[in-house]
C-alpha cells in the first residue's frame, strides 16, 4: 500500500534524514586505505547507539538475502554495487567503496548511498561516479507533484543511456516511511507518465546504480553481495527524497 505523509509527518521526518546523512558524511571521511570494512561498520554502530536510532539493516531478512543481515551498513567494494555485506576487508589505494545505510529516528527511517573512491582514483571511476551522480539528480528533479514514477525512472535512465551505460531494474528505489522498503517501487528505467501519480506527502528513495559494461550481477557466497556478472565496477547513489507542494525536498542532504 503507498502512502502519503502529512506536512507534520515529513517535518518529523527530516531528523532521521540529518542522522543518515551525518553519518554517510562521516564514513565518507574516514573510508581511506588500510581501513577496515569492519571499522567502517563499527563507526556507523557507534552512531547509532550515541543517537539512540534503530538500524533497519542488523535483523533484516528478505526472501532474496540468505539470512538476518547482522550488520549495520551495507559496504560495496568495487565489482560489489549492492547490500555488500561489511567483513575483514583492508581498503586498498583505488577501490571503488559504495556505502549505503539506513536507521531510523523517532519512529521515521531514512536510507541512503554514497560512492567514493579510496587513494588514487581511475578515471573511468570518477565518471561512473560522476554519471551515477547526475543520474540522481535528475531523479530527484523528476520527483515533482503531476509528474509519475515513470517520469523519475525514465529521467534517470536517460543520463545513464547518453553515458553509455546498461540499466539493471531488479532494484531501484522505493517507498520510506516507518519501514525501510515500501511501496512504491521506483525502478532505473521506465517511460514517461507510467505508474504511480506523484503527489505530495509521498517519501521515496531515489537510488540509480550502474556497472561500467554490463548490467547483469550475481549473489556472492556470502548470500548478500551483489556483484557484477563481469567483475566490472560500480557505483551507487541514493537519497530520501519527499514530494512537496513546493517540489522535492531531499531529506538526506549532505553539507
Amino acid at each position: 500500500m503507498i502512502e502519503l505523509r502529512t506536512p507534520t509527518q515529513i517535518e518529523e521526518m527530516k531528523a532521521a534524514g540529518r542522522f543518515v546523512a551525518d553519518v554517510i558524511t562521516r564514513l565518507a571521511e574516514v573510508a581511506d586505505v588500510g581501513v577496515n570494512l569492519l571499522d567502517l561498520d563499527a563507526e556507523a554502530h557507534r552512531m547509532i547507539r550515541e543517537r539512540g536510532a534503530e538500524s533497519c539493516y542488523i535483523d533484516y531478512h528478505p526472501s532474496f538475502g540468505a539470512s538476518p543481515f547482522g550488520k549495520v551498513l551495507c559496504t560495496s567494494v568495487n565489482d560489489a554495487v549492492l547490500h555488500g555485506l561489511p567483513f575483514d576487508y583492508t581498503l586498498r589505494d583505488g577501490d571503488l567503496l559504495s556505502v549505503d545505510f539506513a536507521a531510523k529516528v523517532e519512529g521515521w527511517v531514512s536510507d541512503s548511498a554514497l560512492s567514493v573512491v579510496v587513494g588514487t582514483p581511475r578515471e573511468e571511476d570518477l565518471r561512473l561516479i560522476e554519471v551515477t551522480g547526475r543520474a540522481l539528480e535528475a531523479g530527484i528533479a523528476a520527483a515533482r507533484p503531476g509528474n509519475a514514477i515513470g517520469d523519475i525512472s525514465h529521467a534517470i535512465a536517460t543520463v545513464a543511456r547518453e553515458a553509455g551505460l546498461r540499466i539493471n531494474t531488479q532494484f531501484g528505489g522505493h517507498g520510506v516511511g516507518r519501514t525501510m522498503h515500501g511501496e512504491p517501487h521506483v525502478p532505473n528505467d521506465g517511460r514517461p507518465g507510467r505508474g504511480f501519480k506523484l503527489k505530495p506527502g509521498l517519501v521515496i528513495a531515489i537510488e540509480p546504480w550502474f556497472l561500467h559494461t554490463t548490467d547483469e550481477i550475481f549473489t556472492d557466497p556470502d548470500g548478500w553481495t551483489l556483484r557484477s556478472a563481469d567483475g566490472s565496477r560500480g557505483a551507487h547513489m541514493e537519497h530520501t527524497v519527499a514530494i512537496t507542494a513546493d517540489g522535492p525536498l531531499v531529506l538526506t542532504a549532505r553539507d
